[in-house]
């Protein structure tokens, strides 16, 4: 059994960065065999992509909202991933998620078999 506890969150005014972690555990569970993702979901809306990185890191994907301001990054050691946000606008407010998936690190949900609670990320104006 996987398991995936983010962490990090705040209410943070527009501008302001916040990092994100998202640590994970399990009996079978190896971080370096995971690809990584973080989505999140606003009020009212449906959840989205928002940053996945290859299984060691090498190659992150970034949706459009968030590129130039996210970074995706992993420490497999000790089985831990972030997500560093710079420059939050009042459009991030949502909460997140951390995903893992052991076959593709895309933007579809459905690709991850493995999810975490999420934590609140809210931005003022």
């Amino acid at each position: 059994q996987v398991q995936l506890v983010e962490s990090g969150g705040g209410l943070v005014q527009a501008g302001a960065s916040l990092r994100l972690s998202c640590t994970s555990s399990g009996r079978t569970f190896s971080s370096s065999s995971m690809a990584m993702g973080w989505f999140r979901q606003a009020p009212g809306k449906e959840r989205e992509f928002v940053a996945s990185s290859s299984r060691n890191g090498g190659v992150t994907y970034y949706a459009d909202s968030v590129k130039g301001r996210f970074t995706i990054s992993r420490d497999n050691a000790g089985n831990t991933v972030y997500l560093q946000m710079n420059g939050l606008k009042p459009e991030d407010t949502a909460v997140y998620y951390c995903a893992a998936s052991r076959t593709s690190m895309g933007a579809r949900e459905t690709e991850y078999g493995h999810w975490g609670q999420g934590t609140q990320v809210t931005v003022s104006s």
